[in-house]
């Protein structure tokens, strides 16, 4: 046995759900089915291509199909690269990868806790109050 055949990841990020299945190929990375070249906008696709580009050479080699729901596109672009990242990880089976995804930046391998703060009576969101006045 020389490796996994599909190894599957999950990503998070406020309501946002990726879901990553990554398996040998000829370097080809889809979101919800659809080229990352042609996704916009630019700034999703970079987000998206970080943990691409430092792994290097070695995700040539590899097809990533990534299907993402819930969510506005930021949230679901870094459960994206949650998805992504985690799926290298588990997919390479190399240490100094994961010591380099926590120094540049810790959500790649960990989901952000961060929700939306509820809203509450009194006001018209979570923190804004209606104003009073005495006079």
């Amino acid at each position: 046995m020389k490796g996994p055949v599909v190894v599957q990841s999950t990503g998070k990020r406020k309501t946002a759900i990726a879901r990553a299945t990554i398996r040998k190929g000829v370097g080809q990375v889809r979101i919800n089915r659809q080229p990352l070249e042609v996704l916009e906008p630019e700034l999703v696709r970079q987000k998206i291509q970080e943990p691409l580009l430092m792994v290097g050479a070695r995700s040539k080699t590899l097809n990533i199909d990534v299907a993402v729901s819930g969510g506005g596109i930021m949230g679901q672009a870094s459960a994206a690269r949650t998805a992504v990242a985690r799926g290298l990880l588990s997919w390479l089976k190399d240490p100094a990868l994961n010591d380099m995804f926590k120094r540049y930046d810790r959500s790649l391998i960990v989901n952000d806790p961060r929700r939306k703060l509820p809203k509450r009576p009194g006001g018209r969101g979570a923190r804004k109050r209606r104003q009073k006045s005495y006079r």
